[in-house]
């Protein structure tokens, strides 16, 4: 009996040693080693300065910028607190919260579809990206309050689109922090 239970500590203290702490430590290596951006989170900076990662959403705000989906984690874009409101499609509060977006974006554009990725979040509340339609969507808005034609802002969308992985994975994607960063640095070169 004694001899089992020594085995089965040693057995339990290699396992862990090599699986619980050698095992992740040489796949972290690897990927540092091999992919370093996309290991440390692929972070975007500015002037030296942490502007965000390219695969978490960020709130953006006022008519100068393209405007994510919207986020159900936490209080909103709250990365700590990932996930889904859990509401179902006759929820009254998810029908009622949908209907004011889709009246908002309406009014904003009268007479133009309004995309469903802009008025339904994503399943963990975080997705940094947004539909080729919900980019353009907001073009008018973007280049008018930017003082930029909508040709400058659509070469921005299409510079930033990101085509189905291995040409049949997912669907056609937008990045918006990349996009609005790159049309800030656009807008201050034509000052």
């Amino acid at each position: 009996m004694r001899r089992n239970f020594l085995i089965a500590i040693l057995y339990t203290t290699v396992s862990t040693l090599l699986l619980g702490i050698g095992y992740p430590l040489l796949i972290a290596g690897l990927a540092r080693a091999f992919f370093p951006v996309k290991a440390n989170g692929s972070l975007i900076y500015s002037n030296g300065v942490l502007a965000g990662s390219k695969l978490i959403v960020q709130s953006f705000t006022g008519p100068r910028y393209f405007h994510s989906r919207p986020s159900a984690a936490g209080i909103g874009y709250d990365a700590s607190a990932s996930g889904g409101s859990n509401l179902g499609p006759t929820n009254q509060k998810l029908v009622d919260r949908i209907s004011a977006d889709v009246k908002s974006l309406s009014q904003e554009h009268p007479g133009t579809p309004v995309p469903i990725d802009l008025v339904t979040t994503s399943g963990s509340g975080l997705d940094p990206d947004i539909t080729p339609a919900a980019a353009e969507f907001q073009v008018s808005t973007v280049a008018h309050a930017r003082g930029l034609s909508e040709a400058e802002v659509r070469v921005a969308v299409r510079r930033h689109t990101s085509q189905r992985q291995f040409g049949f994975l997912g669907e056609p994607r937008v990045n918006v922090l990349e996009l609005n960063r790159d049309l800030d640095n656009l807008s201050s070169s034509k000052k």
